[in-house]
Parts: C-alpha cells; sequence; structure tokens
C-alpha cells in the first residue's frame, strides 16, 4: 500500500478540501491510499497500464456516478443499467463527477460540430428572431401579405379549379386534441382535414381518436368553391374567416389532375411579386434540419439521399461490357447474367460501339444512356426504348420483396448530395432569412435545385441561382470556428435586432471561443462529428462543459492533448485552468509533458505496468514530485533518461518502390500530390487540421482498398494512383475499440488461444 500525500504542503490546499481515497483496489491496484485535491488541475501520470484510468475513471469517475444514481428515486433508476462499486474500501469528499473520455463522437449523420456544441440551437433562435426573410424566387424582402393579395393569388388558378380553404388550427403538436374538434364543431364547421384526411364533424362524436404521443396536422375547412368569376367575394370572406380562426394563416388546397395542393399565406411573410412565395411564422423550429417543419422534404434534413451509384456499379472501367464492367448485373458477381448480355450487345450495336471496347472508351454521351436510359433510338436507328442500368436496379429494389435481393442491391448505392437542397439540409424558406456580418463578404446565392429524370440525362442537380444579401444559416455553418467567431464579432442587425440578439450572439461567441481556445478552430461547424477523431471528439465536449458554466463538479479527462500539435498545448492549457478557476476539479489522466508541468498537484501511478504497477509512486505539488528521482516519469522529464533517435536510419528509395496518389482535393487539401517510399516507417504530420488525417484515411486507405479488396468504400476526391502492383495487403489500424465482448480477451484476439487449445 502507498500513501500519498505526504509532501511539503507547498500549494496543498485546506483540510476538507481532499477527494479521499482509501483501499482502493479495482484492477491491478494494491489497496492504495490517496489524496487529490479539489478545485485543482489533477495530473494522474504513469506507465501504460500502470492504473492510471483505473484510478481516475474505473473508480473515481465510477463511485460518483453510482453515488449520483443512488440519489435518484426508485422509479428512475429502473431506467438506467445499475452501476457495480468500484473495488475500494471508502471514498469521502467527491464532488458530482463528469466523464470526458477519448471516444468517438456519434455515428448519427443528424449530428455535427454546431449541434454537439449547442451552438446551432442558439443560430435558430438568432435566426428566428433577428434574421430577414427574403424571396427565394427574385430576392426581395418578404412583408405582410393582406387578405385581398391572397385572393388575387388564387383567383389566378384557371376558372373551374376546386379550391378548399383551411384554416391551420394545430401543426405538429402531440396529443388526443378533443377541445380543438369541440372548438371548430361550435364554430359552426362540418369538415376538417386531420393528418392530410377529411373527416366529417356534423356531430362531435364523429371527431377522429388521434394518438396522444404522435405529432398532428389539424385544420378546419372553412369553404370549398369551384373558382370562377362570381366567387370572389365568397373566396375573400371565406380567406378572412381562415385567416382570424389561425392568427394570420391560411392554406389554400387547390385540386389539379386529380391531385391537391397546399400553397401557404401568410399575413405576415409573402412576396409581392410571387405570392405562391410565403412563410410561415419564423420560429426556431423552421431551422431546424430535425424537424419536419424545417428538414427538406427530399432528404429528409440529411443533406443526401441513397441512390444507385454510377462509381459502384461500373468499379473498373477498364474492363469492357464482354467482360462484365457492369458489376451490378454479373451473376453472383463473377460472370455476365445471360439474360443482360443479350441487352447489352444488342445496346452495343444500336449505338454503333464495340460490345469489347472498355467502359472508359465508350462516349460519355452514350455512357450516360446506357446508365439511365432512353426512349429515343441508335445511331443506327435501328434501336428501341432503353431502360436504363440505374432505372433497371432501381425498379427492382421497389418492387422485389426478397431481403436478399435488396441487400444485394445496397452494395451498389451510396450517399449522393440531395437534388432539392444541395446538401444545404433545410427548406428553401429556411435558407431564405438572412443576417449581416460587416467585414465579410456573403454567400449570395441561393440554390434551387431541380432534378432531370428524363432518359438518356444524368441524374444529376441543375440549380439556378438567385442572389440574396447576407448569410443564410447554412453559410453560417459551412465556415469554421475561426471565421464564425469573427463574422460573430461584426454582426450587422437593425437597432430592435441588435437587442434581441445580444445575449444570444454572446453566447454564441463564448462557445466558438472555447473550441478555437482547445485547438479546433478549424473545424466546420457542419462538420459530422461521426467524421471527427477519438481527440477532437474530447476536446468539443470539453469546451461544451466549459461553455456550461457549471460549478462543484469532479471532470475526468483522458488525455486531451492527444492528437494535439504541440503549438495548441498552451490554450487547451489555458482553458482547462479556466475550468478549475470557476470552482471545479480537473482530475486528468496525461503524458504530454506540458499539462504534467501545468498542473498544481501530480500523482505518478506506478512503476510499472501491470502487475508491476499499482502503487502511487510519488504524489504533491509538482516541484516536490520532481525531487523524488525513483520515478521513472519524472527521470524522463528531468533529462536523467532520454529516449536517443537512431544513428542510422533504414534507407528508402522513392524511385525503386513507392506509392503515389494525384490530385488529393478532399476537404481542405488543394490538389496534392505524393510520394509514399514502401519498405520503411512513413510519418505524416503536420500542425491541427492541416489535412493528415484526409489524406492518410479518407483519400490513401480507401483507394488502396478499393484497388487491392474491391471495396466499396468510397475515397475523397483524387485523380490517380500508382504502384498498387507491389501492395497485396492494407491493414487499418486506429483508435477505435477491438471489441466489446465479454468473452474476447488478447488471447482470444491474437490467436494464441487457438494454439493453447491445440495443446491441451
Amino acid at each position: 500500500m502507498s500513501v500519498a500525500g505526504k509532501e511539503s504542503g507547498v500549494g496543498r490546499p485546506a483540510a476538507g478540501k481532499f477527494i479521499r481515497i482509501r483501499g482502493a483496489r479495482e484492477h491491478n491496484l494494491k489497496n492504495i491510499d490517496v489524496e487529490l485535491p479539489r478545485d485543482q488541475l489533477v495530473v494522474v501520470t504513469g506507465l501504460s497500464g500502470s492504473g492510471k484510468s483505473t484510478l481516475a475513471f474505473d473508480t473515481v469517475f465510477a463511485e460518483g456516478q453510482r453515488k449520483y444514481m443512488e440519489s435518484l428515486s426508485t422509479y428512475a433508476r429502473q431506467f438506467l443499467d445499475q452501476l457495480q462499486k468500484p473495488d475500494l474500501d471508502e471514498i469521502e469528499g467527491l464532488p458530482p463527477t463528469i466523464a470526458i473520455e477519448q471516444r468517438s463522437a456519434s455515428s448519427n449523420p443528424r449530428s455535427t460540430v454546431a449541434t454537439t456544441t449547442e451552438i446551432y440551437d442558439y443560430l435558430r433562435v438568432l435566426f428566428a428572431r433577428a434574421g430577414t426573410p427574403h424571396c427565394w424566387k427574385c430576392g426581395r424582402i418578404i412583408s405582410s401579405q393582406t387578405s385581398s393579395q391572397i385572393v388575387d393569388a388564387v383567383m389566378k388558378n384557371p376558372a373551374g379549379s376546386k379550391v378548399m380553404v383551411l384554416s391551420p388550427l394545430v401543426r405538429g403538436q402531440k396529443g388526443e386534441h378533443k377541445e380543438i374538434f369541440g372548438a371548430i364543431h361550435r364554430q359552426g364547421f362540418v369538415r376538417a382535414r386531420v393528418d392530410g384526411e377529411i373527416h366529417e364533424l356534423q356531430r362531435p362524436e364523429n371527431a377522429p381518436a388521434l394518438k396522444k404521443t404522435f405529432k398532428h396536422d389539424i385544420e378546419a375547412i372553412v369553404d370549398r368553391i369551384v373558382l370562377k368569376p362570381e366567387i370572389r367575394s365568397r373566396l375573400a370572406d371565406s380567406i378572412e374567416t381562415a385567416l382570424k380562426l389561425s392568427q394570420g394563416l391560411v392554406i389554400i388546397a387547390i385540386e389539379a389532375e386529380g391531385k391537391w395542393t397546399d400553397h401557404i399565406f401568410s399575413e405576415k411573410f409573402a412576396c409581392p411579386v410571387h405570392p405562391e412565395v410565403s412563410l410561415p411564422e419564423l420560429e426556431p423550429r423552421l431551422f431546424s434540419f430535425n424537424s419536419p417543419h424545417g428538414a427538406c422534404p427530399s432528404c429528409h434534413g440529411l443533406g443526401t439521399t441513397f441512390e444507385f451509384d454510377p462509381d459502384l456499379i461500373v468499379p473498373d472501367e477498364a474492363l469492357s461490357l464482354e467482360n462484365g464492367a457492369i458489376e451490378a448485373w454479373r451473376k453472383n458477381g463473377k460472370r455476365m447474367n445471360i439474360w443482360y448480355s443479350r441487352i447489352l450487345r444488342q445496346f452495343a450495336r444500336d449505338f454503333g460501339f464495340s460490345y469489347s471496347v472498355p467502359f472508359k472508351d465508350i462516349p460519355k454521351k452514350v455512357q450516360q444512356v446506357l446508365l439511365f436510359g432512353t426512349d429515343a433510338k441508335g445511331d443506327q436507328g435501328t434501336g428501341t426504348e432503353f431502360e436504363g442500368i440505374i432505372p433497371n436496379l432501381q425498379r427492382r429494389f421497389d418492387t422485389t420483396e426478397s431481403e436478399w435481393v435488396k441487400s444485394k442491391l445496397h452494395t451498389y448505392m451510396s450517399d449522393q448530395l440531395c437534388p432539392e437542397c444541395c446538401g444545404k439540409r433545410l427548406q428553401p424558406s429556411a435558407l431564405a432569412v438572412r443576417i449581416s456580418s460587416a467585414g465579410i463578404l456573403p454567400v449570395t446565392s441561393l440554390e434551387s435545385s431541380t432534378k432531370k429524370k428524363e432518359r438518356g440525362q444524368d441524374a444529376r442537380a441543375t440549380t439556378e441561382q438567385v442572389t440574396l444579401p447576407g448569410f443564410s444559416i447554412h453559410d453560417v455553418t459551412t465556415m469554421t470556428v475561426e471565421k464564425a467567431r469573427d463574422f460573430f464579432g461584426n454582426l450587422q442587425l437593425s437597432e430592435e435586432g441588435q437587442t434581441i440578439a445580444e445575449p444570444i450572439v454572446r453566447e454564441i461567441s463564448s462557445r466558438l471561443g472555447f473550441m478555437v481556445d482547445v485547438g479546433l478552430g478549424y473545424l466546420t461547424l457542419d462538420r459530422k462529428t461521426g467524421s471527427l477523431s477519438g481527440g477532437e471528439a474530447q476536446r468539443i465536449r470539453l469546451a461544451t462543459q466549459v461553455g456550461s458554466g457549471l460549478v462543484g463538479v469532479a471532470y475526468v479527462l483522458d488525455e486531451p492533448t492527444i492528437g494535439l500539435h504541440q503549438r495548441d498545448n498552451t490554450r487547451l492549457i489555458r482553458t482547462l485552468l479556466r475550468l478549475r478557476d470557476i470552482g471545479n476539479s480537473v482530475i486528468m489522466v496525461e503524458h504530454d509533458e506540458d499539462c504534467i508541468r501545468a498542473a498544481d498537484y501530480l500523482i505518478d501511478i506506478g512503476p510499472g505496468a501491470g502487475s508491476h504497477g499499482g502503487n502511487v509512486v510519488a504524489a504533491g505539488p509538482v516541484p516536490a514530485v520532481f525531487a523524488q528521482t525513483q520515478s521513472t516519469t519524472i527521470k524522463y522529464l528531468t533529462g536523467e533518461y532520454a529516449i536517443d533517435a537512431p544513428v542510422v536510419r533504414r534507407p528508402v528509395n522513392p524511385d525503386k518502390a513507392c506509392l503515389e496518389i494525384k490530385g488529393c482535393t478532399g476537404n481542405n487539401l488543394r490538389n496534392v500530390d505524393v510520394q509514399i517510399p514502401l519498405g520503411g516507417i512513413i510519418c505524416v504530420t503536420g500542425v491541427s487540421g492541416s489535412g493528415k488525417s484526409t489524406l492518410v484515411n479518407q483519400t490513401l486507405l480507401p483507394a488502396l482498398k478499393r484497388k487491392i479488396y474491391a471495396s466499396k468504400v468510397k475515397a475523397a476526391p483524387f485523380k490517380q494512383l500508382n504502384g498498387t502492383s507491389k501492395v497485396d495487403k492494407v491493414i487499418e489500424i486506429d483508435q477505435s475499440p477491438i471489441g466489446r465482448t465479454p468473452r474476447s480477451n488478447p488471447a482470444t484476439y491474437t490467436g494464441v488461444f487457438d494454439e493453447i487449445r491445440s495443446t491441451f
């Protein structure tokens, strides 16, 4: 047993200001007693496997969580996992604990840097309260719309059109809404549209029974008319009634070709030139891609749609149609399906090219016809309508009832940029609301896209640009954290808007500043959290906690400097000290020299790893611990021990054997060409956010996997990859856990247990 806290007392907190642990025996800890001063920056260091994380996470944090759960009611505890008490005798002086671990962030495609840090929530409120709405067709500022303007817009439809005037009373709200149906009936309306279906309400008991846990839309049907000139007065009265019922909002449903289409009009926001461009009341949910009121209806707020990918259907363009270039039409992924082979032979004859020519040498226009289809005849005049490979696969996917077929077709699909919102996730009405900032040029185009479905044409998004002043919420989220901080420092709003926005902007700027301080200024706010490294995700959680302003908490951190360039260490340490100064205890497992030297209190666990560790070798203020030379860690820090660089290095010759990748443009890479010699240890380095992971993990690795294993994983954009003939295997080793099954252990994972079993 080792006892901590016998140092000279320099910087020692007052009595009662300790987290006192007695008899800790979790994992390899050897019945240790240790004191961690509260409201200070405590660094726990030592060799790998010595027991640092066991002390910090499996003892201090775990016991803090367990005690918190014990304070909850029995009813609340039944919904939470039961935590085991760490193996120790006693722990006292323990405040509430929060762990900020080094683990990957959420893989949810809706989770971004902005949503994780809650910056996006503030942005939604800012745009709802201080944004200026514009018409997304002509760029004019949208103003209020009178009932006569609404009548004029409706009367422009062809005579004889069937029209319903609806007053929206409930929009996307949970509940049974019995009182709403009662109010509709009392006011003399006999019909209502509920979640898109019309219900008769001659009697109150006819009202539909709604599930209270589901969101519902309820509109009172004020009038049903057929358009003709003499109906104008009645239409105006009905619209006035609907506007009064729903506080200035009316829905006009118009039938055309047997299909009803809703047009929302508002007394508050409408374009005088394009009256059909009308916005609902500006609310925060309008700017949320997680809400049906704001999300793009095509991609449902994801920014991408899952569609058949030509690059996966034709993975190797050097192959000919005869040799199976169309992988999706191969039988069991090998030889060509006989039926499809006949179709392709006929297609080649109709369009005048050789069946044995490589796919890449087929004219681009013909490639598009082959992939997307056409109803035109071939160049020889003997062709017939050709369905197209992608429409064929889509039809099979939509009509099959076989899960096996669906699973097979899934392998030829990937996330494609949404053709409606162009990846912006939101409806045009939300993107047309703008704010401005001095000194920063706005992104002034609003892209509205339509997807071409015509046969023989690539199904790609075509965009029309409308010039709009200022920035949309999407424009702000595409900025880096550092640029966004400058943007909000120069925000220009009206006097009224400035008053409303001041507290919101203060919170946003504060959180952006914290992110810059922890070395994340290079991240864009719309970056998906699933693409972040473990270190980046941990520092985002750290910045979020600093921004939350909690006090009296013990934060337990797991190597927050990992993946951080040395130049950013000072800012990270400054953030940790700020977290301490507002009244929190910061307990950090760390190897970094700068963090160790910045600590108020240092605990060295060791002296070795595994069964040779688990003792407190030294503990106390940094100067006192440095005076104890028996610690291996301290000997390295004081220079007594050192790791010498090799005098002789293995020679590498890029001219003999190397991988060469050209034209890399993923993320922030700027048309990078790289030669990577084979047969040596190659280090790719650079400051945080410089593009190291983009080059190696997102470009080179998936490109090699695709070339060697025919993987379906898409690489970041690049032009050419050479030298793969000298590589027959690629293995990825990253920071992700190797497995969480309780049956797995080092012996089973490495295969040693197979030899042990065969021996016995």
